[in-house]
Order: structure tokens, then C-alpha cells, then sequence
């Protein structure tokens, strides 16, 4: 069962999480524009838009339906649905966007592979999240049952998503990090860089194959 119920509950505390922590925001969403190929492009949990609206994607899916809402009058067009059982047509879309999403799915495994017969031959597959053992990985962790969002999460270390990734008939990846001090604590744009290892926040972009 798709984990909405604090998706629906809080969508304000969600989009007002942005707004309070306005640099660590800009600091992931360039570290996605780093990895982002061009095409026709859809985000798998796409929230309320927080990243396909400026990152100019078009598409998206999503379970919550207050989350789905306030996304679509944003602009995107968004179907409900869950990432393990995509309602799209084979080879639609020449990447999809998935940002810790990951962290939220009933199987991870099913939806790798949904997402991968969605996208064309040589097709991106781009996947940020927060690095399970990064600082704020362990935080986050930690302190889980004081948050009704990662309450319900479950965190992954790099190493974990490129072996799913793997798995699922993806190859050729690519890693860029930023974000590496605490969100509270970020007053300007951090750098983004390649590699993972030193930045709690991991984007990678793989390939289909």
C-alpha cells in the first residue's frame, strides 16, 4: 500500500519545508539539472511539483491525492498511480525523474522495472535521495519518529541504489552530491560535485540497457 497518509495529511508542512529551507532546495535541484538529459520526461512521486515545475517536466505520477492536486494547478499533468504499476505505455518517455521517492515505495525492485519498460531504448533513469549514511542519512534516521514523513521512510546507502539499479537492467551511471552541513544550518547554494561519499543528498543517473 502506497505510504500517502502523511502526504495527505500534511501537504502544507511539505511545501512550506521548501520555503524554509530555501538554499538546501536549490542546492538539489542543481544537483538533478546536473544529471537531467533533454526529452520528454516524467516524475515518478512527483509531489506538488516541487522539481518538475522548474526542472520543465511535463509529466507525472503520483499516489497522494492533495499532493496531486496542488501539482497539477501548478501546471504539470499529473495521473494517479503508483510506481510499481505505471499507467504508461511502453517506451513513452526518454528519461524519468525519481527524488526520494525511493525512500517511499512498497518495492522498490518493481518499480525499477516499471520504470525502465516505460523509458526508450538507451533511456535515462535519474534517482535522487538522501544517502543513508551520510550525516543527515543518520539524522534523519535517528530521529524518524518526530517527523511524520520519515516515520514511514526507508533510507538507502549509494551503494544499495546502484546494485537495485542493476538489478533492474540499468548500467553506465553517473553520481554528482551536494548538501553538506545540516539544512538549518545552509545559507547560501552548496556546491554540486561528482562522485558520493561526502554529500547527503545523491543524485545518479543511469542508463537502460
Amino acid at each position: 500500500m502506497a505510504k500517502t497518509e502523511p502526504f495527505d495529511r500534511f501537504p502544507g508542512r511539505y511545501e512550506r519545508w521548501f520555503e524554509k529551507h530555501y538554499y538546501t532546495y536549490e542546492s538539489e535541484l542543481n544537483a538533478v539539472r546536473k544529471l537531467l538529459p533533454e526529452g520528454k520526461g516524467i516524475e515518478i512521486g512527483v509531489g506538488t511539483g516541487r522539481f518538475a515545475v522548474p526542472l520543465r517536466i511535463k509529466y507525472g505520477v503520483e499516489p497522494s491525492l492533495k499532493m496531486a492536486k496542488i501539482c497539477k494547478s501548478k501546471g504539470v499533468y499529473v495521473v494517479r498511480g503508483v510506481g510499481e504499476y505505471l499507467p504508461m505505455k511502453d517506451s513513452s518517455f526518454d528519461f524519468s525523474l525519481l527524488v526520494t521517492t525511493i525512500c517511499f515505495l512498497d518495492s522498490v525492485e518493481k518499480t525499477l522495472k516499471e520504470v525502465r519498460r516505460i523509458i526508450k531504448k538507451r533511456g535515462k533513469i535519474v534517482v535522487g535521495f538522501i544517502d543513508r549514511n551520510s550525516p543527515l542519512g543518520y539524522f534523519y534516521q535517528k530521529n524518524r519518529d518526530k517527523n511524520p514523513f520519515y516515520r514511514v521512510a526507508t533510507f538507502f546507502s549509494t551503494e544499495e541504489v546502484v546494485k537495485l539499479l542493476s538489478d533492474a537492467g540499468f548500467g553506465k551511471f553517473r553520481y554528482v552530491q551536494t548538501i553538506f552541513d545540516f539544512p538549518e544550518n545552509i545559507k547560501q547554494v552548496q556546491p554540486v560535485i561528482e562522485g558520493y561519499g561526502i554529500g547527503s543528498f545523491v543524485v545518479i543517473q543511469a542508463e537502460k540497457i
